[in-house]
């Protein structure tokens, strides 16, 4: 009962103080490559989105400043403490408009009605091979499969599910042979996964991990990710890259098991630019969110360090010149709630 209170109050609290733009949402605000409107553009930004993301031996943690080898450790710890509650963790972060947001992130991917056609094609092959005697040995496998999405940071599996229920998997996975389509969740926190992993299989059954293997959970490093080459066609991230020690190597990383023309697609906390939205913003953040942790999951610290993650990582144009910096093409942003997160994507150059 109790958190239930104080998780009514604080959806209250925020979709009151952003009612505005919670409307504007829809009206998102799309950046070029070749942008250069925004205010915030200054020569200080231009300076930091020039140089490394990590250079010498310290990061940040939050405000704090500690070395780049204890920084992924602290950072493992947070996610293990709020692992079984990361739902109730995001509903505080976004007073519940992270759920929209991912909705947003899945329409802008395509994979609903991309799958729709791919299943389409597949099962005319499928038609086409019989009548003309051909057998059926040639069944699509991992390294044939029409498409391969990769979502990294995504442990508890609340985005790949999305992909997996517009791709129609489960209902695929009623059907013989490996699936068309393929989701691997990658984290590199074995906690998350786990809670990922048990989600999926109550929710789904097995059959989608031991028959079709169109869903699988793997855990691996963003800066350095355990695929090869080549193996994705599109990569997602959602509230992950922040968290990172290195963003530039995992944008390199992300082109690097890119498909040539792969899609690379961030969903993350940002800066907004409406001051006054801003300002209350800030109170919410600050003031509102680590007491909720405290008193609904006892954990204040975790929280204060997610609050100050977000206001240290990159605002939108700085995102969007390391992503040209890395490699990718065709790269702009996508503001969703006034800045409050952006979506950044680019493609992998053919």
């Amino acid at each position: 009962t109790t958190s239930y209170f104080f998780i009514t109050m604080a959806s209250t609290m925020c979709r009151r103080a952003a009612a505005t733009c919670t409307r504007a949402a829809t009206q998102v605000r799309r950046s070029s490559v070749s942008s250069s409107r925004i205010a915030f553009s200054s020569v200080a930004n231009q300076d930091a989105s020039s140089s490394p993301y990590v250079s010498g031996p310290t990061t940040h943690f939050g405000y704090e400043s500690v070395s780049i080898n204890e920084k992924e450790g602290r950072v493992r710890q947070v996610f293990e403490n709020v692992a079984n509650d990361y739902d109730v963790m995001n509903d505080f972060m976004s007073a519940g408009l992270h759920r929209y947001w991912k909705d947003e992130l899945l329409r802008m991917t395509g994979v609903g009605p991309m799958s729709k056609a791919l299943r389409r094609r597949a099962s005319m092959k499928y038609a086409s091979d019989l009548n003309n005697g051909n057998s059926d040995d040639d069944k699509i496998d991992d390294s044939k499969a029409l498409l391969s999405i990769l979502d990294v940071a995504g442990g508890t599996g609340d985005v790949a599910f999305r992909f997996v229920d517009a791709a129609n998997c489960e209902e695929r996975s009623k059907s013989s042979g490996k699936d068309e389509i393929n989701v691997t969740v990658c984290d590199i926190n074995p906690e998350m996964l786990r809670v990922g992993e048990s989600r999926a299989r109550k929710r789904y059954g097995s059959a989608l991990f031991d028959e079709t293997c169109a869903l699988k959970f793997v855990e691996g490093n963003a800066q350095c990710l355990p695929f090869e080459d080549n193996s994705f066609d599109l990569y997602t991230i959602a509230f992950g890259l922040r968290n990172v020690t290195d963003v530039d190597m995992a944008l390199r990383d992300a082109l690097r098991v890119l498909k040539p023309g792969g899609r690379f697609l961030c969903l993350e906390f940002s800066h907004v630019q409406n001051v006054p939205l801003a300002q209350l913003y800030d109170i919410y953040s600050f003031h509102v969110i680590p007491k909720l942790g405290e008193v609904v999951a006892n954990d204040r610290d975790s929280y204060q360090y997610l609050v100050e993650s977000i206001r240290k990582f990159c605002n939108q144009e700085e995102l969007m010149s390391r992503m040209k910096t890395a490699g990718f093409e065709g790269v702009k942003y996508t503001d969703m709630t006034q800045g409050v997160v952006a979506v950044h994507e680019g493609w992998k150059p053919l």
